[in-house]
């Protein structure tokens, strides 16, 4: 199902330039991914609001980019 939780999430994911999309955080650059997809789908959709997560949750690992890109890159894809 698409709620609008996934939709605002994946809003965001496609708005954003500078930070990738990923579902590994391992790197030295910015990555972002969408758990409820990616990482927590075996879990199923009663496992995952036990531990809090969300169809509108997005998890950000913050790389060595430039602050200033980044949180540009945020605002713009937050509208």
């Amino acid at each position: 199902p698409d709620g609008e939780g996934k939709k605002r999430a994946f809003g965001v994911l496609n708005g954003l330039r500078v930070i990738d999309i990923s579902n590994n955080l391992g790197d030295s650059k910015s990555l972002i991914t969408h758990p409820a997809t990616t990482t927590h789908r075996a879990m199923g959709p009663e496992g995952r609001a036990a531990v809090g997560i969300t169809d509108g949750v997005v998890r950000l690992s913050v790389g060595l980019e430039d602050t200033a890109d980044l949180l540009a890159d945020l605002k713009r894809a937050l509208g």
